[in-house]
């Protein structure tokens, strides 16, 4: 399919006097790795919290798949397939890489008390398909050599590396990633954006905000820039990192570069 798979309008939000989004409109198209990037304090997480339902924004719209879904429950959000990561990883770091990804399987048997009780077959044949999901997604981000290990033990590229799978688990159509380089080593870095890609290959809709630019160049189109609270301009990295406003918004052409 074409077109878009999120439409954000007017979005605002204010918290106290501070204002963090002013009107923020963006289009997300299916297909792509789509960049929202920006100085410190443009809105970029703000706009992340409204869009995946963690806050509420005072107006605008957030439109998925056609549905306006805005101020919906993270998780009914999460049900429709927008599903987000975080920058710093939410596992539980006593359970095992497999358990963690196991949290996040969609239909788990044990939501019903009645089947949790019986354990019937039925349950049995979810529970064994939710494994072999994990695995699977698991082997993908090269995390199988560790899947038995607790959270606690891996480092840190990889517990980023487990907060993507955790996303996967839920059956994102759109999945949208809160800086999923931020304290990874360069190689590791090349690593998240080659498994990005693939995802993107095979048909899934990447949004990610991330402030390292060379991560962004490699990977990301369209590359859109927010300021004050508002889109500033949208192209590819090339044509944002020499434009004289984006320039100029993040303080001189080595911050873009960097």
């Amino acid at each position: 399919m074409t077109g878009s798979i999120l439409e954000v309008r007017g979005l605002a939000r204010r918290f106290g006097g501070v204002v963090a989004l002013a009107g923020l409109d963006l289009t997300v198209r299916r297909g792509t790795v789509t960049a929202l990037i920006g100085p410190n304090g443009a809105g970029k997480s703000t706009a992340f919290q409204c869009i995946s339902g963690v806050i509420k924004p005072d107006s605008g719209t957030v439109r998925f798949e056609g549905q306006d879904i805005t101020g919906w429950r993270p998780d009914r959000i999460t049900g429709a397939g927008l599903v987000r990561s975080f920058q710093i990883a939410r596992g539980i770091p006593r359970l095992t890489v497999l358990e963690n990804l196991l949290l996040y399987g969609q239909a788990q048997p044990g939501e019903s008390v009645l089947t949790a009780f019986l354990g019937t077959a039925a349950q049995k044949r979810r529970e064994e398909a939710l494994r072999e999901k994990a695995r699977a997604i698991a082997g993908r981000l090269n995390l199988a050599r560790v899947l038995d290990n607790p959270a606690a033990a891996l480092s840190g590229g990889q517990k980023k590396l487990m907060e993507i799978g955790r996303a996967l688990m839920a059956d994102p159509k759109l999945l949208i990633l809160d800086e999923p380089v931020a304290g990874v080593n360069p190689t590791l870095s090349a690593e998240i954006a080659t498994h990005i890609a693939h995802l993107r290959d095979e048909g899934m809709t990447v949004l990610i905000v991330e402030h390292h630019m060379d991560f962004v160049a490699s990977l990301c189109d369209p590359v859109i820039v927010m300021a004050e609270g508002r889109p500033l301009m949208e192209g590819s990295f090339e044509q944002v990192a020499n434009d004289p406003r984006v320039q100029e918004a993040y303080m001189g052409r080595r911050a873009v570069h960097a």
